[in-house]
């Protein structure tokens, strides 16, 4: 891996409780044999922003151990209203690692790997995406986005997707569902779209979307759309109104895929 990259495992404990105690309510719930299987699977997110920086809490607060958590982005203050990682006092810091220093504070036995850099599909390679159990996306970058939808399809990871948060006000429209089933959603239609003029996905994968859109009010809105052959590009400079209930939800329903997904497992090698 590149120097971005920071592996740290972090072991302090102030009160010497033991870590299996922080689960406890997940056990209740799941069982033992299930928290051991969710502590053992390794999971890629990539982007730590409105969407993922609440799915990386969610998956550490359920148990999961191993996660390398991508984004080359600094807290802005424009961040505040819906990140994580985005307070007064953490403006300018690289947001990856104020979200490494959250996530080992909910468990200093996690092994929290940090990669400050932009997935394209230049550096594709350096990611070793065949490293992974689940591979998750929540980057708004429509062409980097593409190319790791495809490229994840292609290993055995389980791979979940969030489609855009942006311009959404009502929860009780947020689903899931199969990527080609999505409806209502331009970041999706935008998505197949390019795929349908090249390479797509080999295999199907869940999402979590919302069919509703509202439009900017705001007097300072910039609406800009990028073109890329003709299809709408989503990147960043493309500002839109976003609140926290939504892509909160939205990052907490690509968290639940992955341990659902987990707990599947386990049902299946039961029966077995």
């Amino acid at each position: 891996m590149h120097n971005q990259n920071q592996k740290i495992k972090h072991n302090q404990n102030p009160g010497h409780e033991p870590t299996e105690n922080f689960f406890s309510r997940v056990e209740l719930l799941l069982g033992k044999d299930a928290l051991e299987l969710i502590a053992s699977q390794r999971v890629i997110l990539f982007g730590v922003g409105g969407v993922g920086s609440w799915c990386a809490e969610a998956l550490i607060r359920s148990g999961i151990k191993h996660l390398t958590i991508v984004d080359p982005d600094r807290v802005n203050i424009s961040n505040i209203n819906r990140q994580l990682p985005a307070t007064t006092s953490t403006l300018g810091e690289l947001k990856v690692e104020v979200l490494k220093k959250r996530l080992l504070e909910i468990n200093p036995d996690a092994e929290i790997e940090t990669i400050a850099q932009i997935y394209t599909e230049e550096n594709s390679a350096t990611f070793h995406l065949d490293n992974y159990h689940y591979i998750v996306d929540a980057i708004d970058t429509l062409s980097y986005k593409a190319h790791l939808l495809i490229e994840s399809c292609k290993t055995d990871a389980q791979v979940f997707a969030s489609m855009g948060a942006g311009l959404k006000m009502d929860p009780l429209r947020i689903h899931i569902t199969e990527f080609w089933k999505i409806k209502g959603c331009k970041l999706s239609a935008a998505l197949r779209q390019k795929f349908r003029k090249g390479e797509s996905p080999s295999r199907k994968f869940q999402c979590v979307y919302s069919e509703e859109l509202l439009q900017n009010k705001g007097e300072n809105s910039e609406l800009e759309e990028k073109e890329e052959g003709g299809i709408i590009s989503y990147y960043k400079p493309h500002t839109n109104g976003t609140m926290l209930h939504i892509t909160g939800i939205f990052g907490f329903m690509l968290a639940s895929l992955v341990i659902n997904d987990i707990n599947k497992k386990l049902i299946n090698l039961q029966k077995n």
